[in-house]
């Protein structure tokens, strides 16, 4: 595919994998969270029932899942349009390191 109409490909094979795999990863995460604290995660850190070091934790463990989420659905796109393409994604066609 080649100019817009790639892009715009990229752009709808992505969106494919990043819903789902946001879904799962934020399951996941309240699961984890329960299962360890035995609680629910603390959805709001200004409420008057949450501690600072619960706030914390969460805002923590919630970044490192987010980003790890990200680059899961970002490869899985790559991977997908590679092979329905044959070829890399726009942007993408300058190797990396």
């Amino acid at each position: 595919m080649a100019g817009g109409a790639g892009k715009i490909g990229y752009k709808i094979i992505g969106y494919g994998f990043v819903i789902p795999t946001g879904i799962f990863m934020r399951k996941a995460l309240d699961q984890a969270w329960i299962s360890v604290r035995g609680t629910d995660p603390p959805k709001n850190p200004a409420a008057p029932g949450t501690q600072w070091w619960e706030a914390l934790a969460w805002a923590a463990v919630s970044g490192i899942s987010v980003a790890f989420g990200r680059l899961v659905a970002t490869r899985g796109a790559v991977g997908a349009y590679r092979t329905l393409t044959g070829s890399q994604p726009p942007g993408l066609e300058a190797g990396g390191p």
